[in-house]
């Protein structure tokens, strides 16, 4: 019995309201729309599916849908029921110039369900990328570090709010958690309105409790990395020994690229993260148009951070070198900004060769 006589083929484009479903065995196809987050209804759908395309009650079911907003739970859900389920990288998938203009649900499902057929009946494995779907705990171990990120730009909000106020009036602080308002002045030494003085206090009472958060969260992080109770966190203090590599650099590396995904070679490691090259090669023309940014930009970000950080910590090492020799000591500032994203790409290739296959980058210090 053939792939396409036994399975039944199901594309979802999801929204808060409606999950739009295009069905089909590879030859005909049925549309249905039935509530978000209706288990036992998508489930009905696919079992009227199948009697009306013909199919065994018992025949193979292949889901897809777009990773978004709505997570991993479907994918846990659909395998739950002993159905395979595709986690497509949106990213990866070619949308033609004429298709750019049209936009609805249903041409959404249509053309997911043409993906899947190709990669899945076809073999055609660069129909699209699947993202690897972490374990429920390897998701609520990334919530650590990305809440703090999050109140790290709430705390920087604050603080320039207050900053902004009291500039406005000439007063001028250094520390806004630490200030005391009520001995604020203004250009001419005068004490601020009060009605700036309330809201001055709300802001830095708003600033102190986000302080206090982040301040319990890397806690938590400090003694998870001392129980290092999984593979995930001995990663993170092995990336940790590395000097120039802090804490929360360690434990995002750890969580977001090196702890539960798989890379085969370093070309996947790069894009991962974004940083490898989009070339432009058309008649006589050829030229780099740039890193392609297609990956994850927050490990992207950390990265280029983090080799801004390699080269003031680790002088001596061999990716430091690369890096004077070909854009510090006979380039521009321009060039050392394009140089420092190579390095970034280097670098995070070679932290990935160090905690996967234990091979210290090269001249690289360890701390004690």
């Amino acid at each position: 019995m053939t792939l396409r006589e036994k399975s039944l083929f199901v594309a979802m484009e999801l929204s808060n309201k409606n999950w739009k479903m295009r069905l089909g065995d590879g030859s005909r196809e049925r549309e249905r729309t039935i509530p978000a987050r209706e288990e036992a209804l998508l489930f009905r759908e696919v079992a009227k599916a199948k009697e009306k395309l013909g199919l065994s009650s018992t025949a193979r079911v292949i889901f897809c849908y777009e990773a978004g907003r709505d997570g991993f739970w479907i994918s846990r859900m659909l395998q739950k029921h002993r159905c395979e389920c595709h986690v497509m990288d949106p990213a990866s998938i070619e949308v033609p110039r004429r298709a750019r203009q049209r936009k609805t649900d249903r041409l959404d499902a249509r053309k997911l369900l043409q993906l899947l057929l190709r990669k899945v009946l076809w073999g055609q494995e660069e129909a699209y990328a699947v993202v690897r779907v972490p374990t429920e705990m390897q998701e609520a171990d990334m919530r650590c570090h990305r809440e703090r990120e999050r109140l790290v730009k709430e705390r920087t909000g604050h603080a320039a709010r207050i900053k902004s106020l009291c500039i406005l009036h000439g007063a001028v602080v250094k520390n806004p958690v630490k200030m005391r308002v009520e001995q604020l002045r203004d250009w001419e030494g005068n004490p601020l309105p009060d009605p700036l003085v309330e809201e001055l206090r709300r802001e830095q009472k708003r600033l102190i409790i986000v302080e206090e958060q982040i301040k319990v969260l890397e806690e938590q992080q400090v003694a998870a990395l001392k129980k290092a109770s999984s593979p995930t966190q001995d990663k993170a203090v092995k990336l940790g020994k590395l000097k120039a590599v802090g804490q929360q650099s360690a434990w995002l590396l750890s969580h977001e690229c090196f702890g539960w995904r798989v890379f085969a070679n370093r070309k996947q490691v790069g894009s991962f993260a974004g940083l490898t090259g989009t070339p432009y090669d058309s008649g006589e023309t050829l030229r780099e148009q740039g890193i392609s940014k297609a990956g994850s930009g927050r490990v992207r970000t950390t990265m280029i951070e983090l080799a801004w950080n390699w080269v003031r910590w680790q002088p001596k090492s061999a990716l430091t070198n690369w890096f004077l020799d070909r854009f510090v000591r006979n380039g521009t500032s321009r060039s050392k900004r394009k140089g420092i994203v190579a390095l970034a790409r280097k670098l995070l290739i070679a932290l990935w060769k160090y905690v996967e296959q234990d091979i210290v980058p090269e001249g690289a210090i360890l701390r004690a």
